[in-house]
Parts: C-alpha cells; sequence; structure tokens
C-alpha cells in the first residue's frame, strides 16, 4: 500500500535549498544517514495529488500544458503566510494572482527553482487521507 508521497527538488545550492525548506518553511526534518552529512529529509505535512490534462477548454478558454510534474506548497490565508515567511527572510516574484481555483504566489527557493505557494478555494482533499 502507497503511504505517503516523496518529492525531490533539484538544486545548484542543496545546503542552501535545505536550510530554506528548515530554517524558513519549518519543515522537520531527518538526516539520511546512509549519505553525506547534511542530507536532510522533510516531513511536508498532508498532502494531496491533482492530475491536470495536458490539453482542455474550460469557459472558453484553451490550456495547452506540457507532461510535467509541479510542486505547490497550500496554505490557509495567502497573505498572512506570506507576511510569516517574509519575517524569515523569504521572498515572492510575480505578486498574488486569482487564478479561480485559488490565490497564488510563487515562492522563491535558494539554489532551486520557484514553489507555488497557494490559498485554494476549492475542496480540499488532504483530509481524506
Amino acid at each position: 500500500m502507497i503511504t505517503s508521497i516523496h518529492m525531490l527538488v533539484y538544486s545548484d545550492d542543496a545546503p542552501a535549498t535545505r536550510a530554506f525548506l528548515r530554517d524558513v518553511l519549518g519543515f522537520p526534518d531527518v538526516e539520511d544517514a546512509g549519505t553525506e552529512e547534511g542530507w536532510l529529509i522533510f516531513g511536508t505535512g498532508p498532502s494531496e495529488l491533482g492530475v491536470h490534462p495536458t490539453h482542455s477548454v474550460w469557459e472558453g478558454r484553451v490550456y495547452d500544458a506540457p507532461r510535467h510534474h509541479e510542486i505547490a506548497f497550500m496554505c490557509d490565508d495567502l497573505e498572512a503566510t506570506m507576511r510569516e515567511l517574509e519575517a524569515k527572510g523569504a521572498t515572492f516574484t510575480g505578486g498574488v494572482q486569482d487564478q479561480g481555483y485559488g490565490l497564488v504566489t510563487m515562492l522563491e527557493v535558494p539554489g532551486a527553482d520557484p514553489i507555488m505557494l497557494y490559498e485554494p478555494r476549492h475542496e480540499v482533499a488532504h483530509p481524506l487521507a
């Protein structure tokens, strides 16, 4: 039986990315003793998985995307979460956008690509697990 989801972030500066996830986002961690010192694996809390089509039409608008995977952090109050993270040194790009499914911004991650942070407007599935 599948017990959880393991996500991977590939970073040009893995120690900086790990420090950000630990110190700024506050994710609890364990150190993988079988690898180099400081190789952390993070607990990310409840999760859910959505599957989006690569091509769709919704409300007369065409949406096309290549096959890919995406990580998004969810929160209950985007503005409050942004203020909390900014106080710890986090930065955001693109401002807050209303995407219909939720309020969205991009969280800058040291050494890695930005990760979406959003306040969903849809029913969430993570309490079902």
